[in-house]
């Protein structure tokens, strides 16, 4: 089953209940409330998939590494002669 419309009198009768619960007073501070959570919620849910979409970089060695010769092996053969 899934979940059922919601047509412009269900609407209507969220609306009038709401405002009999609320008031006509501080229904735009509701509405205004609802807005600002919503709107944050997209945003965290957004950053939440961004953050999990990134790929972590492998890591470059530093530009003023050396290269050193493999062990066992002289690096200068005028060195070896003794």
């Amino acid at each position: 089953m899934g979940l059922p419309n919601i047509g412009p009198v269900e609407l209507l009768l969220i609306l009038g209940i709401l405002l009999l619960v609320v008031g006509p007073g501080k229904l735009p501070e509701v509405g205004s409330a609802m807005g600002k959570t919503i709107r944050e919620f997209r945003k965290a849910s957004s950053d939440l998939q961004d953050a999990a979409s990134l790929t972590p970089k492998p890591s470059a060695p530093p530009k003023d590494a050396t290269v050193d010769a493999p062990r066992g092996t002289p690096s200068d053969p005028a060195d070896d002669q003794s």
